[in-house]
């Protein structure tokens, strides 16, 4: 006969077995929880390190332009600062092209690519920027038409102009001279600077008097010298410019500068012999 306990050790190792099962987990729910805040703490990190780009309606192109402009011009200048309030008929931004004074030899810059194929000079492209994107928040479409042009495009746009004015019924002579009037003779257009643009209303895209009326003309007329934009050839100073009245054509000169020649009412060669003379 076999006493009860005949076998303890037995009896004690089957306890002891049993006391080191592992326990179950009783509480899915706090599993669940833990996952949650580590998911919340891994999406803060990274919202952390985001950074927001706004796009710009007027970004550079992804590829860079080339250095240096070799067709003419005067070698590029630093620019004075713009809170300094000194401007001097030598700066940079005042260079004078007309048909009296063609593109100095040696000029050159960098261009800065813009959307459609145009291109400015780089140091204005900051401020033409600021001056498009405060165009666009007034709710105006305005549209870049034309830009920097090559000694080889001014070419063919002049000569173009020519025989459709021979087309016309217009001598050579008398078209030539007309031409000119409308289309700088190569060399001495503004648009070989990098620092002159045509600017139309996108509802209205066709260069007579008639964008004048439109409203995006009606802003830049307004506000284009905050920007160091002056509208380059006003109406009733073509005897001084050489050129027709055209209120799309916009050129740089700077912000302090842009500012006194509103104020006088000068156009730029007006405003480069008022400097001189003082």
């Amino acid at each position: 006969m076999i006493r009860p306990n005949a076998y303890p050790d037995a009896v004690h190792s089957r306890r002891a077995r049993r006391r080191k099962r592992p326990r179950r987990l009783h509480h899915p729910f706090r599993l669940l929880c833990t996952c949650l805040v580590l998911a919340a703490v891994f999406w803060a990190l990274c919202a952390a390190k985001a950074e927001t780009i706004p796009l710009s309606p007027l970004e550079p192109a992804e590829q860079p332009a080339e250095p240096t402009v070799p067709e003419s011009g005067l070698p590029a200048q630093d620019p004075l600062p713009e809170d300094s309030g000194a401007v001097s008929p030598d700066d940079w931004r005042l260079l004078l092209v007309n048909r009296w004074n063609p593109i100095p030899d040696g000029y050159t810059f960098e261009l800065t690519q813009l959307k459609q194929g145009h291109a400015v000079d780089s140091r204005a492209y900051p401020d033409l920027q600021e001056m498009m994107d405060a165009c666009r928040a007034a709710g105006l479409d305005p549209k870049i038409c034309s830009s920097y042009r090559t000694q080889d495009k001014q070419q063919e746009l002049y000569e173009n102009k020519i025989q459709r004015l021979m087309d016309e019924g217009y001598s050579y002579e008398r078209a030539v001279e007309e031409a000119g009037s409308v289309v700088a003779v190569p060399g001495t257009s503004e648009h070989q600077t990098g620092l002159a643009l045509d600017i139309v209303d996108a509802s209205y895209q066709i260069l007579d008097e008639e964008q004048e009326n439109t409203q995006v003309q009606q802003w830049l007329m307004e506000h284009s010298w905050e920007y160091g934009f002056v509208l380059r050839y006003p109406n009733g100073k073509s005897e001084i410019t050489g050129i027709i009245y055209e209120p799309w054509h916009y050129r740089y000169v700077g912000r302090e500068a842009a500012r006194e020649m509103t104020e006088l009412g000068m156009c730029l060669e007006e405003y480069v012999d008022w400097l001189s003379a003082q």
